[in-house]
């Protein structure tokens, strides 16, 4: 009996431990999940030979040794965060990734534990991240430091693909650790750095390249740990293993969402970085609907830039974030200030909810034709309008059978050809009292009324 209860009361603790956590999980993801957009920024040697980041000496097409001889042309010479931060704050982006260090190692800032920096190995013979972190401070925006766990620079690191310069060791110094094994080596420098990026209190860590090795071999467990005690609201990626706090997907846009919070970070041409040669970009009408694609199931949207090595960014890239932002603009209503919309099945297209679940935005990709159609809405309606435009439409229930609760099918009239955006309209179904849905199979009306 005794041990009865003694189990039963430590199965009752656990619970209450995980409680605690999920708690605190939720307070910390809190205004990640209503960010709706933030900017992701790939900036690196890459940008010099217009090349696939990192991954460009993983695929052996391109040697390590020029890889890294790319440093003397990456000058940074129009690096202005200042402006950087402008053009976010008027596309509407809430959060911004930078990428501290990639894959190839080269590091942002001016760290200890690697002169494989744009501060002692590149042209530009300077810190990047420091005055970059001062420019998002100014403008309140949260900030996420991307850190790649693999380093396939370091003499310690294993596995790489590609045959790493003789002299690599010469740009990590590791005295007094002699006795530790390369890959406790290794593991004490990762430690290392992520100490130096906890001196800039990110909101955020964006982790890679953790499917190269176990959890249990990057000490996962215990990053998570030391960034918590840094910064107890700090939220990690799903890039930590198992240690994450959010998903996020990559490139094609999710068919099912994801469960929890997530983001879609997706390129606006078919590279991270910056790749002259790559034309292949996105149409505005594009970024637009994706943007509305994944609010509209409760993600964010983390959009990609590739600044080039003069710290400049592309025109075809301000074109895209500057488009956005005045959609954004002219709708921020039902960006903002809502959720995840409708279940599939009441309207034919994307739609959100505000917070009071008092409105219902409905979003339109095409010029709908006839009228427009919106299911089981058991609430009254007690006006419709073309957000933007102020142009208010007509609507009528038909079918149905309210003393049955079944509220039959609402058409809404078509707007005028003036209000239609070019990229999506979105209209406001205001509400009379809290959405109500009809979620039945339907059945026989034995009482007409």
């Amino acid at each position: 009996m005794v041990k009865k209860i003694f189990l039963t009361l430590c199965l009752l603790a656990t619970i209450n431990i995980h409680a605690q956590i999920n708690k605190q999980k939720d307070n910390r993801l809190e205004w990640f999940e209503k960010a709706k957009l933030g900017i992701f920024i790939h900036w690196g040697y890459y940008g010099v030979n217009g090349i696939t980041e990192s991954w460009s000496m993983y695929h052996k097409r391109i040697s390590h040794a020029d890889y890294l001889a790319q440093g003397k042309e990456f000058t940074a010479s129009n690096y202005n965060p200042d402006a950087w931060l402008d053009l976010f704050e008027k596309v509407g982006a809430k959060y911004v990734v930078l990428t501290t260090k990639h894959h190839d190692g080269v590091a942002l800032w001016d760290t200890k534990y690697s002169t494989l920096s744009t501060v002692k190995h590149a042209a530009a013979k300077k810190d990047l991240l420091t005055p970059f972190v001062k420019a998002v401070r100014k403008k309140n925006m949260k900030l996420g430091l991307y850190y790649s766990l693999c380093d396939w620079s370091h003499p310690d690191y294993k596995p790489v693909t590609f045959e790493r310069i003789k002299t690599t060791n010469k740009f990590y110094p590791q005295k007094g650790q002699q006795k530790l094994s390369p890959w406790e080596r290794f593991v004490k420098f990762n430690f290392d750095q992520l100490e130096e990026l906890n001196a800039y209190k990110p909101d955020l860590y964006w982790f890679d390249g953790d499917w190269e090795h176990k959890a249990e071999e990057w000490k996962s467990a215990e990053i998570k740990q030391s960034l918590l005690k840094s910064n107890p609201q700090v939220i990690v990626n799903s890039r930590l293993n198992e240690y994450g706090d959010y998903k996020t997907p990559e490139q094609g846009v999710p068919i099912v969402r994801p469960e929890g919070a997530w983001e879609f970070c997706m390129t606006m041409n078919d590279n991270w970085g910056y790749f002259p040669s790559d034309t292949n970009y996105k149409p505005i009408s594009q970024i637009v609907r994706t943007f509305v694609e994944v609010i509209s199931t409760g993600g964010n949207l983390l959009l990609n830039i590739g600044p080039k090595p003069d710290g400049s960014i592309a025109p075809e890239q301000v074109e895209r974030l500057e488009a956005l932002g005045k959609w954004i603009q002219k709708h921020k209503t039902a960006v903002y200030d809502s959720e995840a919309g409708l279940p599939y099945g009441h309207f034919f297209g994307p739609t959100m909810l505000s917070h009071d679940h008092k409105k219902i935005y409905l979003c339109l990709f095409d010029a709908p034709k006839n009228y427009i159609q919106l299911k089981g809405i058991q609430a009254k309606i007690k006006s419709i309008k073309v957000l933007g435009s102020g142009e208010n439409l007509s609507f009528e229930r038909n079918g149905g059978a309210a003393w049955n609760n079944i509220p039959g099918i609402l058409r809404i009239s078509v707007p005028s050809e003036n209000s239609l955006d070019p990229y999506v309209t979105v209209l406001e179904v205001e509400l009379e009292d809290k959405l109500v849905l009809y979620r039945g199979h339907g059945n026989a009306v034995e009482l007409n009324m």
